[in-house]
Formats: C-alpha cells, structure tokens, sequence
C-alpha cells in the first residue's frame, strides 16, 4: 500500500517550522560508546507547545481514522527492573526555548496556541508509560487532559496520551462540540530536535534536551 499524502495541515505546518533555524540533533552513542544512562539517573528537559487548528486545511478527513492509538517508536527492549520517572522542576519562561515558534503559531491565524510550558524530569524505564498529567506540568485548558511520558529504552522516547473535548472545534470538518479528540503517540527523540505529534484538530511540538550540557535558549 502506497503511503498516504501528507496532510495539508501538516504541509502548512512544516513550512512554518522550516522558517526557524534548526539546530543540530545531537547524534546517539556510536557502536562501543559508553551505554546510556539508566531510567532513573540521567535528567532531561522537556518543553512543550500545544495548539489547536482553527479551521479545515484542504479536504475533509476523517477524524474518527486518525483518533486512535499510535506508536512509531519502533521496535524496543527493556532491560532490568522497571523504574519510574520523577518531577524534577518546573522551568521558568525565562529558560524556554520555543518562544519564537510559539509566536509565530500564533500569528499565522492558522494555529492557536493554547499551552506552552517546560520542565526537568527523569525518565521511566521502556513500556511503563509513566508518566505526569497536564495538571502536574502547569496546564490547565477547559476540555484538554492527559498524560505526557519520557521512557528509555535503548532509546529515548516521548509519548503523549491526551485528549481534547473543545467547545468550538476547528470549523469545516463537521465534529460536534466536546467531540474528544486524541493523540496517543510515542516515538523515539532526539537531543534539540522539535518533535510534531499530529492529529486534525490540535497538535503537540515538542523539544527534549539534557540538563548537563543544554545549550542556552535559543540555540
């Protein structure tokens, strides 16, 4: 079966990142390298943007096709005994590093920012999908719920379980209000790279990074 198109919303998207100078992902361990730290120990941050469409893009889809869960992680392991990531701290604004991206989402009367918060975390072991709820990273948006975790197994990954019941939903696609719409998703991040966990009516950009060593913002 021949892949699906991407979606104009994504298009659209896509270039608005592209407009933003990326910086360089970090790459992972070569082949010999000294193994990665253990869920538990190493401490990453995490930033992340959360916007809602404010109309259709293109053709009608249906919603109901892409609501269901996801995972583009690729193949894991996990090794040893199962370990919980723990809240480290809430980051000031002041060390964000999507404000730019932010600003720009929101000028482009397309997309609606509607969350945009960072913090410092560890990371659960692979598969236990542990981890904290919109309400204990600082966002509280009427209709908007769920969970964002960090695992690691031989990689590291982000996943998100959330779902949005909005009262206007995005006009042009026919969903009625407090439809819930859902992304369940995790896939495997790299260091400084802005993560795109897509769904019609709303969206997640997100930026992992490590603490020892995390560039200045803006970099």
């Amino acid at each position: 079966m021949l892949p699906r198109p991407a979606p104009p919303r994504l298009i659209a998207l896509l270039a608005l990142l592209c407009c933003l100078v990326l910086p360089a992902a970090a790459e992972e361990p070569a082949a010999g390298a000294a193994p990665a730290a253990q869920p538990g120990g190493a401490v990453y941050n995490i930033e992340i943007i959360v916007f809602r469409a404010t109309s259709a893009l293109g053709a009608p889809e249906d919603w109901s096709a892409e609501a269901g869960a996801r995972n583009v992680a690729g193949e894991e392991s996990a090794s040893g005994a199962a370990q919980v990531g723990h809240f480290v701290a809430a980051l000031p604004s002041s060390a964000w590093q999507l404000g730019e991206l932010e600003s720009r989402l929101r000028a482009s009367g397309v997309y609606v920012p509607v969350a945009h918060t960072a913090w410092s975390q560890t990371a659960s072991s692979w598969g236990t999908r542990a981890g904290f709820t919109l309400q204990k990273l600082g966002i509280e948006v009427p209709g908007l719920s769920g969970s964002v975790f960090l695992e690691r197994g031989q990689w590291l990954h982000l996943g998100m379980a959330l779902t949005f019941a909005m009262s206007a939903p995005p006009q042009g696609l026919g969903a009625a209000p407090d439809t819930p719409f859902i992304i369940n998703e995790s896939r495997r991040v790299r260091f400084y790279e802005r993560n795109y966990f897509d769904h019609p009516a709303f969206g997640v950009i997100a930026l992992v990074s490590p603490v020892q060593g995390s560039r200045p913002p803006g970099r």
